[in-house]
């Protein structure tokens, strides 16, 4: 192993010679909320079950060289640039997890740029897919500095994962992370009490079956923006006091039943199992809900398919599913329902088979 010295020397030589860049797919899921230890751990005997779909909407991190000592910050949609002292380091958000990703690995002189094809705090995990895509370059760097290896998936999606869930108090969940990392369209199993794998993924469509998924769902945003700390904590309480917790097991049996649908392609029922798990979620979770994401929701009912919130709600986006010749109809009236909010519009996208992706390319040697 290389000396400290010669370790960040050898980094910053990489970085003036190469870009770095990885991308990751943000998601649309049923079933989140319960991929959260606090509820997940007690209750691994109900196969606590997340669906989560991952989009074509790619995040983009690009790493390179800046000023020995300290690392900057910049984000499309984020005004300004944010720049700290390498052990000074404010882990807040919006670039905490980014900070503490780059002190984990022990680096500096970097300057970190963000670039989402997601709307900001639209709900789609798209920080969490930020974050997957920066430890998938600071591997890649760190690897190639000290003739060590890159992490796995699986270590790439458990440090993205313990980095976020630390900085939020410990209510945070797996399901961002791993869309980022694995893509495609997934059923997850989360088995906490297994903590060197804690979880099991089921694929459920292979290429030409994402293929088909995309023909058959719709994702919109509200153009309202949303944050998902404060909300899901609340739920995780009223969960814990056993207020809702009947409830919350029988949104899980929806979900269970809809990766089975979604696997068998079976469009029509994946809808009626959206719309039972959204019935329940009215319920337990009703500011989850505004009135514009309500009425899509509605609206979307009303034309055969099943709708949900992405994330936590409370604005963002929402998705729906069902058959095409649904979805067709459903596509005319929610762009004629967003065409009057404000930011509001329907996202052009479809299923990402692809996780996480490394690009580098060769600087231009100066002349």
């Amino acid at each position: 192993m290389p000396s400290e010295t010669v370790f960040r020397n050898a980094v910053r030589n990489l970085l003036e010679e190469q870009t770095f860049k990885a991308t990751a797919p943000c998601r649309v899921d049923a079933g989140g909320t319960w991929d959260i230890k606090a509820m997940a751990l007690p209750f691994e005997k109900e196969e606590p079950t997340t669906v989560n779909i991952a989009l074509d909407l790619r995040t983009s991190v690009t790493v390179s060289a800046h000023r020995e000592g300290f690392v900057k910050i910049t984000s499309r949609g984020f005004e300004g640039a944010v720049e700290a002292e390498s052990g000074r380091f404010a882990l807040r958000p919006p670039f905490g997890a980014y900070f503490a990703a780059a002190a984990h690995f022990g680096l500096d002189g970097l300057l970190i740029h963000i670039d989402s094809a997601s709307p900001v705090k639209s709900a789609l995990g798209g920080s969490s897919a930020a974050l997957v895509a920066l430890i998938r370059v600071l591997g890649a760097l760190s690897r190639k500095a000290s003739a060590g290896r890159a992490p796995k998936r699986q270590e790439t999606l458990l440090l993205a994962y313990h980095l976020e869930d630390a900085l939020q108090g410990g209510c945070g969940g797996m399901q961002d992370q791993a869309a980022a990392v694995f893509g495609g369209v997934s059923g997850w199993r989360w088995t906490y009490s297994r903590p060197a794998r804690p979880f099991a993924r089921t694929r459920l469509l292979d290429g030409p079956g994402c293929e088909a998924l995309s023909r058959r769902m719709l994702v919109a945003f509200s153009g309202k923006e949303h944050v998902s700390v404060v909300t899901n904590r609340q739920w995780v309480e009223d969960f814990l006091e056993g207020k809702t917790r009947r409830a919350w097991l029988e949104a899980n049996r929806a979900v269970s039943a809809l990766a089975r649908a979604i696997e068998g392609r079976k469009w029509a029922e994946a809808a009626r199992l959206v719309r039972r798990e959204m019935a329940t979620r009215r319920d337990i979770t009703p500011e989850a809900l505004i009135p514009e994401t309500a009425a899509l929701i509605d609206e979307a009912e009303a034309c055969g398919c099943g709708a949900r919130f992405a994330g936590a709600g409370a604005g963002g986006s929402l998705w729906a599913i069902g058959p095409e010749e649904a979805i067709d109809r459903l596509r005319t009236g929610w762009r004629k329902r967003l065409s009057g909010i404000p930011g509001g519009r329907i996202l052009d996208c479809g299923v990402d088979p692809r996780g996480v992706r490394l690009e580098t390319a060769r600087l231009p040697k100066p002349r």
